[in-house]
């Protein structure tokens, strides 16, 4: 997968990758949420849905900021990206994501809906947070990206099901801002 022809890589945004959660993770967590409105729970609604705020905004603060100075450090150290390397279509890489991840996003969905009738409307909040968190993650590295006028890359086999800083990543390739049909922070790139 990782392969292309004449020794280049199949490379994917490393924005892309991150934003590919952002949406499920916040649907689902707003669904969840939702359902945890209707459910008591032990410690009653109110209790739930104020810890859900907080546990809304610790989520997201978590999400956005881990693991900043490693993305920094490997944008720091990235190199050009190679004549034969293949940039891989956003739509494709987000897709790969959601397959990749379609179990462990159902398993969260279950347990958030599960832990309501403990505490309502709260494991739902962390969901929705995390989605959000994501979602500000990309948008700082869109920052990143036109700070230095560089979009950042990543193997595809390095970042394997969707972890763009995992143990198998050696490095980050660079390409100019109009490559690839996403916009900086991994966006749908709109125009022509």
């Amino acid at each position: 997968m990782g392969r292309a022809g004449r020794g280049g890589q199949t490379l994917v945004r490393v924005a892309v990758v991150v934003r590919a959660g952002a949406v499920p993770l916040w649907w689902l967590g707003v669904a969840a949420a939702g359902i945890g409105l209707l459910i008591p729970g032990l410690t009653g609604r109110a209790i739930g849905v104020y810890a859900g705020v907080a546990l809304f905004v610790l989520s997201a603060a978590a999400v956005t900021l881990t693991r900043r100075r490693t993305y920094t450090a490997w944008a720091e150290r990235a190199s050009r990206a190679g004549r034969f390397d293949v940039l891989q279509d956003r739509a494709v890489t987000i897709r790969n994501w959601r397959r990749a991840h379609v179990w462990w996003l159902a398993g969260g969905f279950a347990a958030a809906v599960a832990a309501s009738f403990a505490v309502p409307v709260a494991a739902g909040a962390v969901l929705a947070g995390a989605g959000v968190g994501l979602w500000l993650k990309a948008a700082w590295l869109g920052r990143l990206e036109r700070r230095d006028d560089a979009l950042l890359w990543v193997r595809a086999d390095w970042a394997g099901s969707g972890a763009p800083t995992g143990k198998r990543v050696q490095g980050y390739r660079t390409t100019g801002l109009a490559a690839g049909n996403a916009a900086p922070g991994g966006a749908r790139r709109h125009g022509p």
